[in-house]
């Protein structure tokens, strides 16, 4: 039988050198681009077990949907520890979407949005 071992979200974005830098900044990833000179067409950032990839498409701009639904719209949810630890290192206040707050079915959670639109919910079991 096949076993799966992780997955990694594919995200769309204009500019890969500019996400790069706001996923070092903000969150504290690791980027690795290809090729080795911007414009870049492809990255990995990465941090401890998590991978999240960029796929590059000139002047794409991704749709707002976060509104459309009670509770928003998210790309990815991530499952950490420390998650306290990391919403106060967030240096961008603009890109916090939702505060961080316990959730009333038991874990702590806040949302960012990155400079391309895409909403990040990291959570912690409380």
């Amino acid at each position: 039988m096949a076993e799966f071992h992780s997955v990694a979200p594919v995200f769309v974005v204009a500019d890969i050198g500019a996400t790069i830098r706001w996923y070092e900044e903000q969150l504290g990833f690791i980027g690795n681009p290809f090729p080795d000179h911007e414009p870049y067409v492809f990255a990995i950032v990465y941090r401890d077990k998590i991978e999240i990839m960029f796929q590059r498409l000139p002047g794409y701009e991704k749709p707002d949907l976060y509104n459309l639904r009670d509770g928003g719209v998210w790309d990815a949810y991530f499952r950490i520890e420390g998650v306290k630890d990391l919403f106060e290192s967030v240096r961008d206040e603009a890109t916090i979407v939702q505060p961080l707050r316990k959730q009333p079915y038991g874990q702590w959670e806040f949302e960012v949005r990155d400079p391309n639109g895409y909403v990040l919910v990291f959570s912690e079991q409380a």
